[in-house]
């Protein structure tokens, strides 16, 4: 029997659409000794993982817990516990993770319609108001920042149409949380799903749901089984409740793994954890401006965290994101769907988030462009983002 090497993996910035960069102490708390998944000791972690779960979730919801999964199985979890065979959903497309939303509601035998707009939009609420008129569905699902083209949606008034029409909204905030406000008592959002591995910064590998009043009333009120036996809210809460009935295996490690994460969270403070995502968002987006790159985002609706900028003519997008990995050691995204080929994505999420990693990005970018022939001044992205720094510092 061969022995394969040691593990040793590269060392990278993580500046792609996820996962971020991840700090030592999570690292660390990914090794610290396994217990058992009913042991007093990890039953605390959990209390501690819930109470600050909900801190995070801005929400007083009991049910707030981590899905055993990715981010993924959140969406499945929020989808399959409150679709019953034959319920009329309407889902809000305008990137990968709205459509990806449509196919799990399908699976789940929701009547799936869909209101669209392109890649890089958002809905307007006038638009969500005459969907929801015409389709008369019982749970509506929109994605509050699209990963997979960097453009914000508001909910708030979107969520007071829902509930005006009887229906329950569940709201995508896999990216959003922990880099933007996600106020899910104060939006009166029903079901919010997320995932470790963005502004959380942990290791992918478990989803943060929140399940609030009215969905609870539904799951409750079910006539079938949830079609999921390993997402059924109807018995995972009993595990994350005061009973600690015996659901499955929680993967141990990673769960101290998030404790750890949202202690960070809270020692730096929600609202401080905001504002360095605008802080470093904006000095970023004067450097790319300053290299001659355009976001695919109009103004006001781009993400802090995800920064989709616009390819220019002639530049080869695999070339650039394959020398700055193998000669920068940093990861940015590609495209998706049809922005493929024609969007860069680069994350500033969690403790990928810092001026360190701005100045160094564009470094590297200018010369990445100017090996493409790109014609700017040389060293304006630092200089601007610098300036950019520096006005915020004098305010």
């Amino acid at each position: 029997m061969s022995s394969s090497a040691a593990l040793n993996p590269p060392r990278r910035i993580l500046m792609g659409p996820g996962p971020s960069d991840t700090h030592p102490r999570v690292l660390a708390a990914l090794g610290a000794p396994t217990v058992g998944h009913l042991d007093p000791y990890f039953l605390q972690v959990m209390n501690d993982t819930q109470q600050m779960l909900r801190q995070v979730f801005r929400t007083k919801n009991e049910l707030t817990l981590a899905v055993s999964g990715t981010g993924s199985a959140g969406m499945e979890a929020a989808v399959v516990n409150l679709v019953e065979p034959g319920d009329p959903m309407l889902v809000c497309v305008n990137g990968v993770f709205g459509g990806r939303m449509v196919d799990v509601a399908t699976r789940a035998g929701a009547q799936v319609s869909k209101i669209e707009v392109p890649f890089g939009e958002t809905f307007d609420p006038a638009q969500v108001a005459e969907a929801v008129a015409k389709h008369q569905p019982k749970l509506v699902g929109i994605v509050h920042a699209e990963t997979s083209t960097g453009a914000r949606q508001p909910l708030e008034e979107i969520s007071k149409i829902v509930h005006n029409a009887g229906a329950l909204l569940v709201a995508d905030t896999v990216t959003s949380l922990g880099g933007l406000p996600v106020e899910t008592d104060g939006w009166e959002l029903d079901a919010v799903y997320s995932g470790t591995q963005k502004c959380l910064s942990c290791p992918p590998g478990l989803a943060p749901v929140t399940f609030g009043p009215r969905a609870l009333a539904k799951i409750d009120a079910r006539k079938t089984k949830v079609a999921s036996w390993y997402l059924d809210m109807t018995m995972v809460r009993n595990y994350w409740g005061q009973d600690r009935a015996y659901h499955h295996t929680a993967p141990i490690n990673m769960n101290y793994a998030l404790r750890e994460a949202l202690q960070l969270v809270m020692e730096e403070g929600l609202e401080n954890r905001w504002a360095r995502h605008l802080r470093n968002h904006l000095a970023l987006k004067a450097g790319l401006q300053a290299l001659g790159l355009k976001y695919a985002v109009a103004e006001g609706k781009q993400l802090p965290m995800l920064n989709a900028v616009l390819i220019p003519a002639g530049v080869d997008d695999l070339k650039v994101r394959s020398q700055l990995l193998n000669e920068f050691g940093i990861e940015i995204g590609g495209g998706l769907g049809p922005m493929k080929g024609k969007t860069w994505r680069i994350g500033l999420m969690g403790e990928t988030s810092s001026p360190r990693n701005v100045l160094t990005l564009l470094a590297a970018l200018d010369r990445c462009l100017a090996d493409q022939g790109v014609k700017f001044s040389p060293g304006s992205g630092v200089v601007a983002a610098n300036a950019e720094y520096a006005r915020q510092a004098a305010q």
